[in-house]
């Protein structure tokens, strides 16, 4: 029997719970087909931070390493908000980011024909629906360049390679060539040295990729564009910092954040995934989280780092189901409708697939 080593990073707040739900999902699967889950739990974020005074342990990237995937719940909380730098749980997502060499984040923006009173847009604007692919680049740009500060000052710089720009322009194209063809890449070349570079190697990668429309649109109109014809994107692709902003804006237009995975991949299939949203301590403990996300982060899992297509088509199609039938967690209920817990929602998406 196949077995797939998964490690798993619960995280803060709801990350324990969205991700019980989705092994409940993969669990079920594997049953079904005739394979099997192997999962490793290891701390991350604001859990680590308060066991062994790290957001992201040795031990965790070791074996992160180690496995075939990961799957993470969310991690941080006002609890670690006022910590230094360099213990707060959102430094060990970009440290755990490097270490295993994840480049090309994808965060598709889907919005579910039933969910469509829940979009803050106006219904012509979603009439032909909402379908966006945002391909951010994860390990360079301002996050990663020099920084400093001082009592009075602080400095963050922004740069780009070549060998940067062109690999994660290539994974774009890759997916926009199996959906409609169209890569809208997204900078400030007007102002910013660093994104007349990026247009240029995205231009330059293009040219391998004839079918495809190339566009290009700076970051301030990009924004605006999101919200005034959404239908017009396919595929945007973009730097690190504007990626983390563009894709949070394209998933709240899809009414809740709490609907929408991500994929964050390295060279090869290995990838880690997880839900776009974060560790709500709000509502943490209280069983109403959104599972929807985490478990189509699975999808993706299985497709892009298993190899398990026809399993990801059954947890797409099986969620859209659920949805299809009236199931409805609190984020994405209106008045009237019955709430499901997130075991309720999890259970019912386990009997569609």
């Amino acid at each position: 029997m196949k077995t797939y080593n998964i490690a798993v990073l619960g995280g803060d707040g709801i990350g324990p719970e969205v991700v019980a739900g989705a092994i409940a999902v993969m669990n079920h699967i594997a049953q079904k087909r005739g394979f099997a889950f192997e999962f490793k739990n290891y701390l991350a974020g604001g859990c680590a931070i308060d066991a062994v005074n790290d957001p992201m342990p040795q031990e965790t990237i070791d074996g992160c390493k180690a496995s075939d995937s990961v799957l993470l719940g969310a991690v941080g909380g006002e609890k670690w908000d006022t910590f230094p730098s360099h213990l707060r749980p959102e430094t060990g997502l970009l440290r755990i980011r490097a270490e295993l060499g994840l480049f090309a984040n994808l965060r598709p923006a889907q919005l579910f024909k039933e969910l469509a009173d829940a979009c803050p847009l106006k219904p012509r604007l979603i009439e032909n629906g909402l379908d966006v692919l945002v391909v951010r680049e994860l390990t360079g740009g301002i996050y990663f360049g020099d920084k400093g500060r001082d009592e009075t000052s602080g400095y963050d710089t922004l740069k780009y390679s070549d060998y940067e720009i062109k690999r994660i322009a290539k994974v774009a194209f890759e997916v926009a060539m199996k959906r409609n063809k169209n890569v809208v890449s997204v900078d400030k070349a007007n102002v910013l040295e660093s994104s007349r570079v990026w247009r240029k190697f995205v231009e330059e990668v293009a040219k391998d990729y004839p079918e495809v429309k190339q566009s290009n649109m700076y970051v301030d109109n990009a924004a605006m564009q999101l919200v005034r014809n959404p239908g017009q994107f396919d595929v945007i692709v973009t730097g690190n910092m504007f990626g983390d902003i563009l894709s949070d804006e394209a998933a709240m237009i899809t009414g809740s954040i709490g609907m929408l995975p991500s994929a964050s991949l390295a060279e090869g299939s290995f990838g880690l995934y997880e839900p776009v949203h974060g560790s709500a301590p709000d509502i943490a403990g209280k069983g109403i989280a959104n599972p929807i996300a985490t478990i189509m982060s699975v999808a993706m899992m299985f497709r892009y780092s298993l190899d398990l297509m026809e399993e990801a088509d059954m947890i797409e199609n099986a969620v859209a189901k659920a949805i299809a039938q009236g199931a409805r967690t609190a984020d994405i209920a209106v008045e009237g409708e019955k709430v499901l817990s997130t075991d309720e929602m999890t259970q019912r998406i386990i009997e569609n697939l």
